[in-house]
């Protein structure tokens, strides 16, 4: 189950790579509010677009981690990368449920209309939680199903496409967030419910922290 979606996943971005389509469904980015010399890190990059600009905003003191599934976006964020000489980034290929990062190693999360597609959102969540420092925080968009997507929209390619294939409802993704331990969740933007075949998705933006560490008595 979880190799046939990350196969449809795969199918469906590679050969977008080289396309010149908008690929983002959110701006995550644009609640960062990411400062100078922080470490951030944007899951499911793309072609890096976002990470590009992310590496600007925390400067030569900071640096911009880049994570995608697509072989062939990988290849093309570190060529885009090297394009626009972008020294204080790297792109590196992996599973949103995996991440490939030390434990506190990341001050800033971000991701656009990605983590629906993950097969185990808990674990997800559960990554992203372990990856951020103390005090850290994510900012995610994504999208969220009026009630549970039909089992034969789950792996099709279309459906994928349009990044709804794996939503989830409302209350279930928030407790996911939540149950992973991380507190102050903001919902900094939320659209009017658009039909998907049959269904109804919300677009939205999240915003929550990472509590910072109590001092040792």
């Amino acid at each position: 189950m979880k190799e046939a979606l990350l196969k449809a996943v795969d199918q469906r971005y590679t050969p977008l790579a080289g396309s010149c389509c908008s690929l983002s469904c959110g701006g995550a980015l644009n609640y960062a509010q990411s400062q100078e010399g922080e470490v951030g890190l944007d899951l499911g990059c793309g072609r890096g677009n976002d990470v590009i600009r992310l590496a600007e905003q925390v400067g030569p003191t900071g640096f911009a981690w880049g994570l995608d599934l697509s072989e062939g976006m990988v290849e093309k964020a570190r060529k885009n990368l090297e394009k626009f000489g972008v020294n204080n980034a790297r792109i590196v290929q992996g599973d949103l449920e995996k991440l490939p990062f030390e434990d506190e190693s990341v001050d800033l999360v971000i991701s656009n209309c990605v983590l629906n597609h993950a097969y185990n959102k808990k674990d997800v969540w559960k990554e992203i939680f372990r990856v951020l420092v103390p005090g850290g925080r994510f900012v995610v968009s994504d999208i969220y199903s009026l009630e549970a997507v039909p089992e034969e929209y789950r792996e099709d390619p279309a459906a994928v496409a349009e990044c709804w294939a794996g939503s989830v409802e409302r209350g279930v993704y928030l407790n996911q967030v939540s149950s992973a331990g991380f507190h102050k969740i903001d919902i900094l933007d939320e659209s009017e419910p658009y039909t998907k075949a049959k269904i109804e998705v919300v677009s939205w933006t999240l915003r929550g922290w990472k509590m910072p560490s109590l001092p040792t008595p």
